[in-house]
């Protein structure tokens, strides 16, 4: 008897999964539900339209730390299907893809839709049926009188062996599962910027220092990485990286905090060094005209920050005071900035929360409350920093659960 499963979401978990399940199990029947006209959306707009397919993290244990949440239940899976099999799988099926210097991964064409099409094409080949547009309202596990699945859509009711949510972050879904007796983690933001109107920002969009590190004290929460300003007030990896790991705590804060920013990746206590030795080597010229070049400073944000620490256009290095350059270190290393609000990153919303991850065998991706019912992705509490890593997971889950599913 052929056994049917369904996968509910057409996204990267989705697909993977329908395809590794399709190519091991042949005989077995295996249909996408997608709510939309198009499958893969996040796929399609991730790196800016690029696709950032994973990142260059070949070990396990390292790979687990830019995981806030999932870190250690992603550990074993990491260990049979991870980012250098990723890289194989779609290698196999024509997709080079190349490293950046920040680590991220993309197909050589810097083109998602390659990677769309690879998925499309290798689900078309492997006999994976995509229903689009159709919703799901209601799932309803086997019981005493029926043996199967039945989904509930909008499109009629289905019926399967097994079914895969790979649905992210919908609401409706999580509400099925929580009908279901599924424990489910109130879903915050992930990976947004910080709204901030201050002076020292103002007018200056678009300018960005390399490496900075931030802080929040009151969370003790820090990061470190690129910074950008915006209309709206800092973005950046920087940014992105502590907003992933403050994620719940800033949520409950209603996203109002005070950020302490190092715009010099120094220390204090170097930097003031640093500004004493400006006094002599740079003597006759003016603080205010240019970033001395070892802080890659752009001008007009250094200017703003000479100003905000009092100094005036016309000073010169030479005439410097003590405490001119313990308010000019204090701007530099830990400048204070009041956060009043966050913004998506982009289209690349992503969520802390879902199911509970103790109730789920992550050597399948299967629930432990209703077997025959797999899941990955969003749907679950897991969600990574920026850089490939919510990809990853979605590829491993995926991978894992196609596989588990058939037997």
């Amino acid at each position: 008897m052929q056994k049917k499963v369904l996968v509910i979401g057409g996204g990267a978990a989705g697909f993977f999964a329908a395809i590794r399940c399709a190519e091991l199990y042949p005989e077995c029947e295996v249909i996408i539900l997608e709510r939309g006209k198009e499958a893969l959306g996040k796929v399609r707009i991730s790196g800016g339209g690029r696709c950032n397919l994973t990142h260059a993290c070949w070990t396990p244990r390292e790979l687990i730390k830019h995981y806030p949440r999932g870190s250690r239940e992603l550990l074993g899976p990491f260990t049979r299907f991870a980012c250098g099999d990723t890289v194989d799988w779609f290698e196999q099926r024509g997709v080079e893809s190349k490293i950046e210097e920040d680590g991220r991964m993309f197909p050589v064409t810097d083109d998602s839709q390659t990677i769309v099409d690879c998925l499309l094409g290798s689900a078309r080949r492997a006999g994976v049926q995509v229903h689009y547009q159709t919703r799901v309202d209601q799932l309803i596990p086997p019981g005493a009188d029926q043996t199967s699945w039945q989904v509930e859509t909008s499109k009629g009711t289905y019926t399967a062996d097994r079914i895969m949510l790979t649905t992210g972050s919908n609401p409706r879904i999580w509400d099925a599962l929580a009908a279901m007796g599924h424990q489910i983690v109130p879903p915050v933001p992930s990976l947004f910027t910080f709204n901030i109107k201050d002076p020292r920002l103002k007018d200056l969009p678009g300018l960005s220092v390399p490496m900075a590190e931030l802080r929040i004290p009151e969370y003790k929460l820090q990061a470190s990485g690129p910074l950008l300003i915006t209309h709206w007030g800092l973005s950046g990896p920087g940014v992105l990286r502590l907003s992933a790991w403050g994620a719940r705590e800033l949520a409950e804060a209603n996203h109002r905090f005070e950020l302490k920013v190092n715009w010099v990746n120094r220390s204090y206590d170097e930097l003031r060094e640093m500004l004493q030795g400006f006094r002599e080597d740079l003597a006759q010229k003016s603080i205010a005209t240019r970033s001395p070049r070892e802080f890659d400073m752009p001008n007009r944000l250094w200017q703003r920050l000479v100003e905000a620490a009092g100094i005036g256009p016309a000073v010169r290095w030479a005439d410097l005071s003590k405490k001119q350059v313990h308010r000019l270190s204090e701007q530099l290393t830990q400048g204070s900035y009041t956060v009043c609000g966050k913004s998506t990153f982009k289209d690349e919303f992503v969520t802390a929360g879902g199911v509970d991850l103790r109730e789920v065998d992550f050597k399948r991706f299967e629930s432990k409350h209703f077997p025959g019912l797999f899941m990955a992705g969003e749907v679950l509490n897991i969600d990574a920093i920026t850089g490939g890593f919510n990809f990853q997971a979605a590829w491993t889950g995926g991978w894992i659960a196609g596989e588990s599913m058939g037997e």
